[in-house]
């Protein structure tokens, strides 16, 4: 899936030992956004760092029983079902039954699904999991606006209920930073470093868990992208551990979640010229997300890496400039059968690089 092959000794060199299980995962091949995902990639794709994994159906167009099923029907072992819920389908009751057949968790996704999170046909959802303290994944990403004070209401009002905001909760992360609530949580789900960095540096880490959003990423360019920016932020090894996979483990196992201490408090920053190379990395990953050639920002990319022998982060930009090598040589023969340009996690992967100087990198 996508260009795990040629991304992953930049996994490989941050030397992580922990059990992996990544919060957010899906299957399906109807969505209307075109992408999609057979549980044999979806296992394939998690082979690829070992990892274990929460799943759900992606957008079913005509209600989420059967599609349900199908999860319940094909999750064992290291792969663990949740159920997706919509208002308009007797959300309670099919939470519930899902539950009842091994569900161990729900997702709700406003912008696909079409509902704001305080729609009273939700009040059994936040019930039930609060009732038998369940992990809740909820969009958080584009197409929702920020979700408020609304929020707030499902956290107190159902307090057993763990409630994950996807994507590093970017519809609301500006003004919950530095805000910590005990039944609130946040997965990675998300391409751009700096709202991982901004996730990492203001929110416990006990209250932060990977995920790769397959099919939309993959467990090897997430579980990198994750780790890296937490050793970026100073996190230690148990802590990164709980974040790629202890602490969402405890989640699913409706254990109580482990305190792993208080966020970091601050973000480093960022050298001026990583911060030209990073704009630049950053764009063109945007224009390959639309399904288009990053065109000129690899050039000025390029550009951006020509630094002195001593600057003391000459071995990021020589980083940099390997996955652009990689993009230019290999993206031609890629395929992605959805949106995004071929190569488009090689630029995404040196834009992680760019912003996060200090953890290890691969020999080159």
């Amino acid at each position: 899936m996508y260009a795990d092959d040629l991304t992953r000794p930049w996994w490989d060199a941050l030397g992580v030992e922990a059990e992996l299980f990544d919060i957010h995962t899906h299957v399906g091949t109807r969505d209307p956004s075109g992408f999609s995902s057979t549980f044999g990639q979806l296992t394939e794709a998690l082979s690829g760092v070992d990892a274990g994994a929460a799943v759900f159906p992606m957008t079913e167009p005509d209600g989420y029983r059967a599609a349900n099923d199908a999860v319940l029907d094909a999750c064992s072992g290291r792969l663990v079902a949740f159920c997706r819920v919509a208002p308009e389908d007797d959300p309670a009751g099919e939470a519930r039954r899902c539950v009842e057949a091994g569900a161990a968790g729900i997702k709700l996704h406003p912008a696909s699904d079409g509902f704001a999170l305080d729609d009273d046909r939700l009040t059994g959802v936040f019930g039930l999991a609060h009732e038998l303290r369940l992990p809740v994944v909820v969009h958080a990403g584009a197409g929702v606006d920020a979700f408020g004070d609304a929020l707030l209401d499902v956290l107190a009002r159902f307090p057993g209920a763990r409630i994950v905001l996807a994507h590093a909760g970017l519809t609301d992360l500006s003004w919950l930073s530095g805000r910590p609530v005990h039944n609130l949580f946040f997965d990675t789900s998300w391409w751009s470093p700096t709202d991982l960095v901004t996730l990492f540096g203001t929110m416990p880490p006990g209250h932060v868990l990977f995920g790769s959003d397959v099919p939309y990423s993959t467990p090897t360019w997430g579980a990198h992208a994750t780790a890296r920016c937490a050793q970026y932020l100073g996190l230690d090894a148990a802590q990164i551990a709980s974040v790629l996979g202890g602490q969402a483990r405890r989640l699913v196992d409706r254990a109580e979640p482990a305190d792993l201490g208080p966020a970091p408090g601050r973000v480093p920053a960022l050298d001026p010229l990583l911060e030209r190379l990073y704009v630049y990395l950053a764009a063109g990953v945007e224009a390959t997300k639309r399904g288009e050639t990053p065109g000129q920002m690899i050039e000025l990319a390029r550009l951006c890496c020509r630094v002195r022998p001593d600057h003391p982060h000459h071995d990021v930009f020589d980083s940099v400039r390997d996955l652009l090598d990689r993009y230019e040589k290999h993206a031609p023969q890629l395929e992605t059968d959805n949106e995004y340009a071929p190569g488009w996690d090689l630029l995404a992967t040196a834009a992680v690089i760019a912003r996060t100087p200090g953890p290890p990198l691969p020999k080159i």
